[in-house]
């Protein structure tokens, strides 16, 4: 041990102007190379390491992007699935208003003519009221017209021959009957 460290104090106190040859002295030179191979792996092994980590995060970029692309092409196929079932229901939804606008004019038309059918028939059965009132109220005149003209004319004589031609007409009426 007592080697060791006189190497170490030896070390610092090297001759700056002296001359230049081999340290015979195994645990000093050991000590010294160990220090130096160290050095040498962590400067160079920063360099590895760091390698590794910048290949490790590439091919992490590429598995997202990667997945990314999946992604999108999943997005782009269900988009165009989407747009064509817009474009289904846009045609569907037209044609079907086409239909109902059809459906709603000949329903519209079927009303119309029905409403006209209706009013021929009212102005049918009014023009025959008014007609059968007209015919009513010249019977009616007719007839007062004739009752006035037999009352004027109709003397008691002659209103009772023809009670008794009536009453004859029944009797003969009333046999045929029986």
């Amino acid at each position: 041990m007592k080697n060791v460290t006189d190497s170490f104090v030896s070390l610092g106190h090297w001759p700056s102007a002296g001359s230049f040859g081999f340290n015979t002295d195994i645990l000093a030179t050991n000590l010294i190379n160990l220090s130096v191979v160290l050095g040498v792996l962590i400067f160079f092994g920063k360099g590895v390491y760091r390698k590794q980590r910048i290949l490790s995060t590439i091919q992490n970029s590429e598995e997202l992007r990667r997945g990314a692309i999946e992604q999108l092409e999943k997005a782009r196929t269900r988009l165009r699935k989407v747009e064509t079932e817009a474009d289904e229901y846009r045609v569907n939804g037209y044609s079907e208003i086409e239909r109902e606008k059809v459906n709603l004019i000949n329903a519209t038309f079927d009303s119309l003519e029905q409403l006209e059918n209706y009013k021929n028939e009212t102005l049918r059965f009014e023009q025959q009221r008014a007609i059968n009132q007209v015919r009513q109220q010249i019977f009616q005149q007719a007839l007062q017209g004739a009752l006035g003209i037999l009352n004027s004319r109709l003397n008691s004589k002659l209103h009772l021959r023809t009670i008794s031609a009536n009453i004859g007409i029944l009797g003969v009426m009333e046999e045929i009957t029986n």
